[in-house]
């Protein structure tokens, strides 16, 4: 049971029916402040993403009103914002389990509600689903209508403007909503948020005007509107701006395009973190998930340690690449509107000049930094794991193909927590991996991320993949001095006899402590960190298979062609015969929860490494005996 009290209006709903039948018109401003309370009270204390739903609380209880969902299809871009959402449609007395393991997503995600349409977490998407869902129940012969929200960040993606392209010339009943707010996660950047600034200028009283419906009225499909306005020359009807706050004229608005056929296109001018000031007057980025605060004093609560904690990989990259770009002048940092997260504004505030952040745009980020590479230029890419998938052509076309100077620093690799399977970095290493020309490498700890990106920047050392995770690393002193690693080398961690351990990246200091404690049962494992997943250290792995009967790999990634498929290949290549245990994620999708808890259920914590070296100890004492 929830400790959570809903407001007495919030309270009379369970589904958006209830919404419809029992709250009244005059009701719904009230509304809106009990459901933006409820967020409050429960972000607050249980954390999650949190100024994006606020400023979409009176366009999420506008569009349930006005349309009858889940009949009418409603879909949210990325789903930062559908906070609202989740509460409005059956899941407010569970809210409280929020991106926590074996609770609710974070995101709108189709197996928890009829009334999530399709399945969110990266950007950009909701234009051309929506545009399948219309056609396909055009064919089906259903009347829907489709709403896509989307928010002026996730708009500058280029699959935003392919769905426009093409919905454009297509008659369905499909209605984009333009949450137009001048941010994502970080500020936007480029001209479209110069042009939305322009647009938004023109009154934002909330009304569509006679102008509008003039406009927009008896226009045939082959005739452009008004070629000066950039969604109405895509042959879509334009609405707006209007004030996305006004929860009564956003229902006016809604209910006449209802009945507007064809694409149609609403903006609607909002402030993320409406309606909570901490919010709508501090750090917009630090208030997208700010993690739990007090929400009476707006103070962000910090955990009580006393401990000085190792730094965090992303900060350790942004600082190393500013040592090094003070250097070597043909550096140069490119990040796709991600440049907190991985910590590349640092170098965007010392050498503005030398720093890009390129928006929503991963292929793009790629295919820029690869015309970079060919004048001579060295980018250090930095882009998360899960979304480098988005941009896997522009990585074999235009860079791997030309075998280009460039680095590519892959951060949330691997499990990353809450925000769950959409967000996951699990595939990188297999999908890199398949890649001629390309060196795949991951740091164990914060000093080997700063000795690989050095290597990375060296003379002609070709393209170059750095991966590390989320969160922090293990040294107290990682602010070490930098040296060369030659691509394919790897390292011994500990020597031992009975079992041996092959590990990559941070995962492998799981090792570490498994080794220590299986030493006080007499079982003696060694242990390689592999650094590289290609090249190989062949040297080192015909040690290991000359000696070794057991051996256990372990990764933070997809087992499916990651690591321990590279030393089965070699195994199988060299002609060895030897039990080797793969431990990292199976061939599923991983929910959320935290990372430790995640390790253990795809089983490669130090407990998994433990006991099945148990296991193959015991077996290798019976060979001897």
């Amino acid at each position: 049971m929830s400790k959570f009290k809903a407001g007495p209006l919030l309270s009379k709903i369970q589904t958006p029916e209830d919404l419809r039948t029992k709250i009244s018109p005059k009701e719904l401003t009230q509304l809106c402040k009990e459901l933006r309370s409820f967020i409050i009270d429960v972000v607050s204390e249980k954390g999650g993403h949190f100024s994006a739903s606020l400023g979409v609380v009176e366009m999420t209880v506008a569009i349930h009103y006005v349309f009858n969902t889940p009949h009418d299809q409603l879909l949210w871009d990325v789903g930062h914002q559908a906070y609202g959402h989740k509460i409005l449609t059956g899941r407010k007395d569970i809210f409280h389990t929020n991106r926590k393991y074996g609770g609710l997503s974070g995101f709108p995600n189709r197996s928890e509600s009829d009334f999530d349409s399709f399945g969110v977490g990266h950007s950009s998407t909701s234009i051309s689903a929506a545009l399948g869902m219309a056609i396909a129940n055009r064919l089906n012969g259903t009347n829907q209508q489709h709403i896509a929200v989307i928010g002026d960040g996730a708009m500058t993606a280029g699959m935003a403007f392919e769905g426009l392209n093409h919905a454009g010339v297509e008659d369905t009943n499909l209605l984009v909503i333009l949450n137009d707010n001048c941010m994502s996660i970080d500020p936007n950047v480029g001209a479209l948020k110069e042009y939305l600034i322009k647009v938004s200028s023109r009154s934002k009283d909330g009304k569509i005007t006679s102008e509008d419906k003039d406009r927009t009225q008896n226009q045939s499909e082959s005739t452009l509107m008004d070629p000066n306005n950039l969604f109405e020359a895509l042959n879509f009807r334009y609405f707006g701006p209007i004030d996305g706050h006004n929860v009564d004229h956003l229902v006016k608005a809604l209910t006449e395009l209802k009945e507007t056929p064809g694409p149609k296109l609403l903006h609607c001018v909002t402030i993320k973190g409406k309606g909570y000031k901490p919010a709508e007057s501090g750090s917009p980025t630090q208030w997208h998930a700010p993690g739990l605060f007090n929400k009476d004093t707006g103070e962000i609560i910090k955990p009580n340690s006393n401990d000085t904690k190792p730094a965090k990989f992303q900060d350790v990259f942004g600082h190393t690449i500013i040592e090094l770009a003070e250097k070597n002048d043909k550096i140069v940092g490119v990040t796709p509107a991600m440049p907190t997260g991985c910590s590349l504004t640092q170098m965007m505030e010392i050498m503005p000049k030398r720093a890009f952040d390129v928006g929503i745009a991963e292929q793009h980020a790629v295919t820029f930094s690869a015309g970079l590479a060919t004048q001579g230029k060295l980018p250090f890419c930095n882009i998360y794991s899960t979304f480098m998938q988005r941009s896997y052509d522009q990585v074999i076309h235009d860079v791997a193909l030309q075998n280009l100077n460039l680095v590519f620093c892959l951060d949330r690799a691997g499990l990353v927590g809450a925000d769950g399977s959409t967000h996951h970095g699990a595939f990188d290493l297999a999908y890199m991996r398949c890649i001629p020309n390309l060196i795949i490498s991951s740091p164990m700890n914060e000093s080997e991320l700063r000795n690989l990106m050095f290597s990375s920047q060296l003379e002609k050392a070709g393209t170059w993949v750095i991966r590390y995770p989320r969160g922090r690393g293990v040294l107290a002193d990682w602010k070490t001095p930098m040296k060369a690693i030659k691509p394919g080398t790897g390292r011994v961690i500990r020597s031992g006899e009975d079992v041996a351990l092959l590990s990559i990246g941070p995962i492998g200091n799981k090792g570490i402590e498994a080794s220590s404690l299986l030493e006080k049962e007499g079982i003696n494992l060694a242990h390689y960190d592999m650094r590289f997943a290609k090249p190989v250290d062949e040297s080192m792995l015909h040690e290991v298979f000359k000696k070794f009967k057991h051996i256990i790999t372990i990764e933070d990634g997809c087992l499916k062609g990651g690591m321990g498929s590279a030393v089965l290949e070699f195994m199988a290549d060299n002609g060895y015969q030897a039990q080797v245990v793969r431990l990292g994620i199976d061939d599923a999708f991983i929910e959320h929860g935290t990372q430790e808890e995640l390790y253990s259920e795809c089983g490669y914590n130090t407990k998994d490494i433990i006991s099945n070296a148990r296991k193959m100890a015991k077996c290798r004492n019976k060979m001897v005996n």
